[in-house]
């Protein structure tokens, strides 16, 4: 009997489910369900769950020593543990990821600051740092208002595999929806084609 696939569906978009890289990853976490069988899902909605922001306090709950920490370090620490046993436990993860001002969502900031900690995602090495979390296959469905892909105004691409790489995810795929506040028929095309690009993946 085959091991049941652990698949990690994030989204971030302000518009929930309605947004349309959350509408394109749950296109996609359907369509892997689908050709893939016995797949168990876990989705962590970091906009409509908000993340709270890596500050000061929180940060310094990361610092602490396991028989120093108080009650509230410890509770910092048990939810940023909460969402990197998500990370382990997956096969793969699907990122739905709209574009804000350039940027990726600061609730997807948040996500990322409170999962890269050294000692448990990666750690510094003579050589440089290496990623802990190993073996992972992450389909990113970006959605956007404009047409940024390949141009330098696409930080997101970029900043992304940056991360990914730095925890130890090295398997990366990017399936763009671009143009989607252009026009009526631009919007069609580009979803049209992500929609074609994500049957392929996912089969």
């Amino acid at each position: 009997m085959n091991k049941p696939l652990n698949l990690l569906q994030i989204n971030a978009s302000l518009y929930s489910g309605k947004g349309q890289s959350s509408l394109l990853s749950e296109r996609f976490v359907n369509s892997f369900r689908a050709s893939h069988g016995d797949v168990r899902v876990v989705t962590r909605d970091v906009a409509g769950d908000p993340v709270p922001h890596l500050d000061a306090r929180r940060f310094g709950a990361f610092l602490a020593a396991p028989e120093a920490r108080t009650p509230e370090q410890q509770a910092v620490v048990d939810y940023s543990d909460t969402l990197i046993d998500e990370l382990r436990a997956a096969d793969v993860i699907v990122l739905g990821l709209p574009l804000y001002n350039f940027g990726v969502p600061s609730q997807l900031k948040a996500y990322f600051d409170h999962v890269a900690r050294a000692g448990v995602t990666f750690r510094y090495t003579a050589d440089g740092p290496v990623g802990l979390i190993t073996g992972k296959k992450v389909y990113v469905l970006a959605a956007r208002g404009g047409l940024l892909a390949g141009t330098p105004l696409d930080t997101q691409t970029s900043y992304v595999r940056d991360f990914l790489r730095f925890i130890g995810i090295e398997d990366v795929e990017f399936v763009y929806a671009e143009g989607l506040a252009i026009s009526a028929d631009l919007k069609a095309r580009a979803i049209e084609q992500a929609n074609d690009s994500i049957a392929r993946l996912a089969a």
